[in-house]
């Protein structure tokens, strides 16, 4: 790579993508010499950049974890996929990361190359949400990432639970894995109490701690956490509103995905559950099915949809 500059741009991206980078292959990846990326990294730390180095047999580099770094260097895609990241929290239910996703969302385009920003200008111009009217629920940010944080690192955790019927309890879980479904998160996870999996509603946690002890991961029940999820919910007790309508299941479902839990009732017949606290979100989805509705409950949601298609249907 002949140009310095573009290489040592390169040299920090390949830097920023992997924990710990064999000096070998990192030579290798820039095309250059060994001592060639010695003088790199030391001009990548006079310009503050902190690059911890291995010496010896099987030495390596790599960034200095909980250094405070200058600006992350992107290329194109990855500019654009962050601030789609950054435009979509903006419009997010989570308490604090709507506005700290717009704050930094407002940091990131004007320093983006001008034929990305005025792409990423285009999208956030026409863009607008219509999530906050119907969301059920408001979710504690740290709780959040306390719990990725977790997964992550497979270190157990407890917390405070609320079930449905608003029972409180305590529980000591290994994480596995966080799931979203139906506009809500869940965080599937191996209950050390109760020997077994169970799935919990994230915004119905509280108090999240981590206990210091590492586990060793166990495979979730079917290998598949979302699926999982999505038997969880069609299992347990519901606070939504159930529709059967006029439609082949699995095309319903690829239609709807995650907004509800599709189950075939007969052929050309299915059953459309959604997990929401909003009637008008859930009269939204069964719309959104293309489906005649041949039947709802509770009561309060079959007359909700009558009601939403007098309103809707134009005079005779």
């Amino acid at each position: 790579m002949g140009d310095t500059g573009s290489r040592r741009l390169r040299l920090l991206s390949l830097l920023q993508t992997r924990r710990f980078w064999l000096g070998s292959d990192l030579a290798d990846e820039l095309g250059v010499s060994l001592r060639t990326l010695r003088r790199d990294v030391e001009r990548l730390r006079e310009i503050g950049y902190p690059v911890d180095a291995d010496r010896g047999v099987g030495g390596g580099y790599q960034l200095a974890h909980g250094a405070s770094l200058p600006p992350l260097v992107l290329d194109d895609d990855e500019a654009v996929a962050v601030a789609v990241g950054l435009l979509t929290g903006a419009q997010s239910p989570i308490t604090d990361i709507a506005e700290t996703s717009a704050r930094a969302l407002a940091k990131v385009i004007p320093v983006m190359p001008a034929r990305l920003r005025r792409r990423m200008e285009a999208l956030r111009s026409v863009t607008v949400s219509a999530e906050s009217s119907w969301s059920g629920t408001r979710m504690d940010s740290e709780t959040l990432v306390a719990t990725a944080r977790a997964c992550r690192d497979g270190e157990r955790i407890t917390f405070g639970y609320t079930a449905a019927d608003g029972a409180e309890t305590t529980r000591h879980v290994e994480p596995h894995r966080l799931v979203t479904l139906g506009r809500r998160w869940y965080l599937v996870a191996y209950d050390l109490d109760r020997s077994d999996w169970r799935s919990f509603r994230v915004d119905r946690t509280a108090r999240v701690r981590t206990t210091g002890a590492a586990f060793a991961r166990r495979a979730v029940p079917g290998g598949d956490a979302a699926e999982y999820v999505r038997r969880s919910v069609a299992s347990g007790p519901r606070t939504g509103a159930v529709a059967e309508v006029a439609g082949v299941a699995a095309e319903v479902r690829e239609t709807l995905r995650t907004w509800a839990v599709v189950t075939e009732v007969a052929a050309g017949r299915c059953r459309v559950e959604i997990d929401t606290d909003s009637l008008d979100w859930a009269v939204t989805v069964v719309g959104f099915s293309g489906c005649r509705v041949l039947g709802a409950e509770p009561p309060e949601f079959a007359a909700r949809l009558r009601d939403w298609a007098d309103r809707l249907a134009p005079p005779a």
